[in-house]
C-alpha cells in the first residue's frame, strides 16, 4: 500500500506522461543526431527532475518513501547504462540510420514503459499474497550477482527472441526503412518497414533486463508507485545516454563489478526479509525467523551510491591511465 497522497500520484502520473509525449511527438520525430550538448542538458534535466520529484515525495509523505526513491532510481538507471551495450547491438543488427535513432528508442522505450507498468503491478500483487516469493528473487538476484562478478553475464550479446522470429515470418515486410514510417508502399502494395521488428525488439529486450532490475527494486521498496516512478525516471534519461555514452560503454570496465555488489546486496535483503516475513511450513516450522535486524532503506542507498560511484570512478582512473601509456 503507497503511503502518497492520491491527489500526489494523479499529478505525478499526467506530469510523466506529458514527458513522453513531449519527448516523443515534438523532439523525437526530429530525425537527427543528438550533439553532446544536446545529450548532457537532456539528462542534467531529467536528472534534476528525479531529484526535485525525491524531494517533493520527502515533502509530502516523508523521508522513508523519498529515500527508496532515490534507492530505486540509482539503482534502476545504473541497470539501465549496462543495458545500453544491447541497444547498441541491436542498432547494429537492424542497420538503424543515425538520424532516426532516437526517435527509434522513444517509441520503443514508452513501449517497454508499458509493459514494464503491467509487470509492476502483477509483482505488487504476487508479493503481497505470496511474501515467500521474495526468497526467489533473492536467490535470483545473488545467482545474477555472482554471474556478473564472474564475468559470465551476456548482456553484451543479442539474440532474437521467439516473438520476434515469428514476426519476421508472418509479416510481409521490405528490407529498408522509409524514414520513420511504419508502413511503406511498393507498386501500391502496403508492406511493413523494419521499424516494426525493430521497436518490438527493443520494447521486449528492455522487458527481458526487467527480470533483473523489478526484484531488485522491490527489494528497495515495495511500494508499487515508487517502483514505477523509479522506473520512469530511469528511463526517461536513457535515450540521451545512448548517444553520449555509446563509444564509451566498453570502457566502463568496473561497472559490472559495482552492480554486482548492489544486486548481491540487495539479494540478501530480500532473503532477509522473506526470513522475518517467513510463512512456509518446512523452514522454522512457518513461523518468522529474526536472525538479524531488518537492513534499512537509508543504508542501502550508501551502498549504491559507494559501490557505482568507485565502480565508475574507478573505471575512469583505468580508462586515464590506459590514454596515457598509449600516448608514450
Amino acid at each position: 500500500m503507497s503511503e502518497t497522497p492520491v491527489w500526489f500520484m494523479a499529478i505525478t502520473l499526467v506530469v510523466l506522461a506529458v514527458f513522453f509525449v513531449v519527448d516523443l511527438v515534438l523532439i523525437g520525430r526530429r530525425p537527427h543526431i543528438p550533439s553532446t550538448k544536446e545529450c548532457v542538458q537532456h539528462i542534467a534535466f531529467f536528472v534534476c527532475a528525479a531529484l526535485v520529484f525525491g524531494a517533493l515525495i520527502w515533502a509530502v509523505s516523508g523521508a522513508r518513501p523519498a529515500v527508496e526513491f532515490y534507492s530505486g532510481w540509482l539503482t534502476e538507471y545504473s541497470l539501465s547504462v549496462d543495458n545500453l551495450f544491447v541497444f547498441v547491438i541491436i542498432m547494429a543488427n537492424f542497420s538503424v540510420p543515425k538520424t532516426i535513432q532516437k526517435y527509434v528508442l522513444s517509441v520503443g522505450i514508452a513501449l517497454a514503459l508499458i509493459l514494464r507498468g503491467i509487470f509492476i503491478l502483477a509483482g505488487a500483487a504476487i508479493l503481497e499474497r505470496f511474501t515467500w516469493v521474495f526468497y526467489i528473487f533473492g536467490v535470483f538476484l545473488i545467482y545474477t550477482a555472482v554471474k556478473l562478478a564472474l564475468g559470465e553475464d551476456d548482456d553484451d550479446e543479442y539474440k532474437e527472441n521467439a516473438l520476434i522470429t515469428l514476426m519476421r515470418k508472418v509479416v510481409k515486410m521490405v528490407d529498408y526503412y522509409d524514414g520513420e514510417k511504419l508502413r511503406t508502399s511498393v507498386d501500391g502494395v502496403k508492406y511493413f518497414t523494419p521499424m516494426l521488428v525493430l521497436f518490438v525488439a527493443i520494447g521486449t529486450t528492455d522487458v527481458m533486463f526487467a527480470f533483473d532490475s523489478i526484484p531488485a527494486i522491490f527489494g528497495l521498496t515495495k511500494d508499487p508507485f515508487i517502483v514505477f516512478t523509479s522506473n520512469v525516471f530511469a528511463l526517461l534519461g536513457l535515450q540521451q545516454l545512448y548517444f553520449l555514452l555509446g563509444a564509451l560503454l566498453d570502457k566502463l570496465v568496473y561497472l559490472p563489478l559495482g552492480l554486482s555488489v548492489v544486486l548481491g546486496f540487495i539479494g540478501i535483503k530480500l532473503v532477509l526479509e522473506a526470513m522475518h516475513a517467513n510463512t512456509l511450513p518446512f523452514i522454522n516450522g512457518g513461523q518468522d525467523i529474526h536472525v538479524v535486524p531488518e537492513i534499512p532503506t537509508w543504508l542501502s542507498l550508501v551502498v549504491i551510491i559507494v559501490s557505482l560511484g568507485t565502480a565508475s570512478a574507478a573505471s575512469i582512473w583505468k580508462m586515464k591511465k590506459l590514454e596515457k601509456s598509449s600516448k608514450r
